[in-house]
């Protein structure tokens, strides 16, 4: 009997089977090297407690035709030489082989992930204009007392308490904009997490004009043309203000660049007080092209900088058909865009002072570009 138990325990502190154990199993509290375990019984830290082939990444997603199960996989394990013997292979119908195409991996430049071929005009997803939302109660009121080109009101269980959330209730009625109401988790969905207070209000996306309209604009109506370019505008609010300026002084529209310059937005909206009703704002996808092909059609192109040689008031092409180019405040007029005007005008201004907001420039030239022209026959 001592025997007997002598070798149980002998065996057991091998690794062999104990007396009431399996086969192989170890002392409590006992881990071979490498594993999830210390010899506490506790788990070794970074582990979670689990061991290292459980803690190893699955690898990439594989194609859809390789996964078990997938009917991808299904249609891809049928042979072509599966059909009877002497008999014509059966013609594939158009779904099926659209859905056995291998997709393409993410980021490629001619196929997308079905595996169709990308057209040559196709532009990046989310690229176009979309609407954006006005957040926070004060804000919507003021768009809507503006009367911004809104979609729909959204509004919050409780802001239809407070005073500023009836009054924007009230005036989107008015303007025969949809009243939505909606919970607090979608409001912040669709502000983005903004402070909304419980409104939000969706504005339609802007329709830009094409910057070969705005000459067009100008014949139809029997005028000399008179166009304002921005360069590198990038604030909102002055776009608003030079449409304003340019729709009070006789002005046929506003040419943007599509890049790195401030698009019609809510803020611009507000900022020109309704006259981006009655201006059409051109979007130009090459500023520089478009101020050439101005001056291609017999227009001729001024920019203002404040080392120019002539002044505002002393414009002699002031009667002539017209483009104005607006730098931004600071840096001015970029160096190609300098260079493709045919000729750079200053606004005598104090020392003390050096620039001058872009709105306020446009507005100045623009007067006075209008007073030569009253003066006209």
């Amino acid at each position: 009997m001592s025997g007997q138990a002598g070798a149980s325990r002998s065996g057991a502190g091998r690794g062999g089977a104990s007396k009431g154990g399996r086969p192989g199993a170890a002392k409590k509290g006992v881990t071979r090297a490498g594993g999830a375990r210390t010899k506490s019984g506790k788990p070794r830290p970074g582990t979670g407690g689990k061991g290292r082939a459980a803690l190893e990444g699955k690898g990439p997603t594989p194609p859809a035709e390789m996964r078990p199960g997938h009917a991808a996989a299904r249609r891809s394990a049928k042979p072509a030489a599966a059909a009877k013997p002497g008999a014509a292979a059966k013609p594939a119908s158009t779904r099926g082989a659209s859905a056995s195409r291998a997709p393409q991996r993410l980021g490629s430049s001619d196929r997308s992930w079905t595996g169709a071929a990308r057209p040559a005009d196709a532009t990046t997803r989310g690229a176009g204009d979309a609407p954006e939302f006005v957040a926070g109660r004060n804000p919507v009121v003021e768009s809507l007392r503006a009367h911004v080109p809104a979609m729909a009101l959204y509004v919050g269980p409780r802001a239809i308490q407070d005073e500023r959330g009836s009054e924007a209730v009230k005036l989107a009625a008015e303007a025969g904009i949809a009243v939505l109401e909606v919970g607090p988790s979608q409001l912040d969905r669709l502000t983005g997490g903004a402070l909304h207070q419980g409104l939000a209000l969706r504005i339609r996306a802007y329709d830009y004009a094409h910057p070969d309209d705005l000459p067009k604009r100008a014949e139809a109506a029997g005028q000399l043309p008179l166009i304002v370019a921005l360069d590198s505008v990038t604030d909102p609010r002055n776009l608003g203000a030079v449409v304003r300026s340019a729709a009070a002084f006789g002005a046929h529209g506003v040419v943007v660049p599509s890049r790195r310059g401030a698009g019609v937005t809510a803020g611009a909206w507000k900022s020109s007080a309704g006259a981006l009703a009655r201006l059409p704002v051109a979007r130009a996808s090459n500023l520089t092209r478009t101020l050439q092909n101005y001056r291609e059609e017999g227009i001729f192109v001024v920019g203002l900088d404040g080392a120019g040689d002539t002044e505002i008031r002393d414009l002699e092409l002031a009667t002539a058909p017209l483009v104005i180019v607006v730098g931004s405040e600071g840096k001015g007029l970029s160096r190609i865009v300098a260079q493709t005007c045919d000729m750079l005008v200053r606004i005598p201004i104090a020392a003390s002072t050096e620039s001058l907001n872009a709105g306020i420039a446009a507005s100045i030239a623009l007067y006075e570009v209008a007073a030569v022209r009253s003066r006209l026959p």
